[in-house]
């Protein structure tokens, strides 16, 4: 027994099996958020056009309009079709495309590049590389991100004012033909704002919450820890980007003559002064019923992206860092 036990001291000790980094592809992110649209277009209408709702040129729409998630979806079944609550998925998509494949692309570059997969990498650290990767990708996806608004928007508008674009890049085209090239970044800098916001909320809390769940509380990474990670960054997301979101939208949404002479300061002043301070979270609850299930599907649908890759690269899961 002594003899086995100096046998086992007189032997080396075992090197650490080294942690690779895996460097994924650009375009993961926007595929991923791509899929994740498909499924949840149908919230992103509902939260749209209860947040419309509240603009004054919807106001006289009379009693009739409907104030809740169900009773969207009834209205525009009954306006427009089943295919309806898939209005303006061509340009949603498109957003994702531009905005998504640019912040996550970015953000995953920089993760790749200055951190290292031997010590943790900071939640501030994380935060600065998102603000950087979200302020790019809201410039990169405001066009599609006005057509997104407005092909939605459309259902929440009589008939007469309709602007019937019939998929994004039409949109596009008529916007740039009647309203000017700069009408394309109308709303670009709450936009910019915004995906600062909800980059840094996002992914950055993703990262950490996925660190602590397998750091802290002994998870594996896989689907639970995921779904989890992913639950918590949603909840972070909508409550940070709550007021911003609620501007941007009514920013995009204003036709040439609402919009002319408005600044943001004076959009603010306006809405504080006609609702309060509580615009700010008007609408959170569709807002996380909406952005809670497209960030869980984002990033399990992201992970996913990453499992299949390092499987065809050969990388064995117990030795690569996300």
């Amino acid at each position: 027994m002594a003899s086995s036990a100096k046998l086992e001291m007189s032997q080396p000790p075992r090197a650490a099996v080294p942690v690779k980094k895996v460097h994924y592809p650009f375009w993961f992110g926007g595929s991923a958020s791509c899929f994740a649209a498909t499924v949840t277009h149908p919230l992103d209408l509902g939260k749209l056009f209860l947040d419309l709702i509240g603009c004054v040129r919807l106001q006289t729409r009379g009693p009739g309009a409907p104030t809740t998630m169900l009773g969207t979806f009834g209205h525009v079944i009954k306006s427009d079709g089943i295919l309806g609550i898939y209005r303006g998925l061509s340009a949603a998509l498109l957003r994702q495309i531009t905005y998504s494949t640019t912040r996550f692309g970015i953000y995953e570059e920089l993760k790749s590049r200055f951190t290292s997969p031997d010590a943790p990498t900071s939640t501030l650290t994380l935060v600065g590389m998102a603000c950087t990767s979200g302020f790019l990708g809201g410039i990169a996806g405001n066009p599609a991100d006005v057509m997104n608004v407005r092909m939605q928007s459309d259902a929440a508008l009589p008939i007469e004012q309709r602007r019937n674009y019939r998929h994004a890049f039409h949109g596009l085209v008529q916007m740039t033909r009647h309203e000017g090239p700069a009408s394309l970044f109308r709303g670009v800098w709450p936009n910019s704002t915004r995906a600062v916001l909800m980059t840094a909320s996002q992914l950055a809390s993703y990262d950490t919450f996925k660190r602590l769940c397998i750091d802290r509380f002994g998870m594996s990474d896989n689907l639970g820890t995921h779904f989890t990670a992913s639950f918590m960054a949603g909840f972070v997301a909508t409550t940070v980007c709550s007021p911003v979101d609620v501007i941007k939208t009514r920013v995009m949404s204003a036709s040439p003559a609402e919009s002319h002479g408005h600044n943001i300061v004076g959009l603010l002043r306006d809405i504080t002064r006609k609702e309060g301070f509580a615009w700010a979270f008007r609408g959170w609850v569709p807002s996380f019923i909406r952005l809670g299930p497209h960030t869980i599907a984002t990033f399990i649908f992201l992970e996913e992206h990453k499992k299949l890759y390092r499987l065809l690269k050969g990388v064995s899961e117990e030795k690569h860092t996300a």
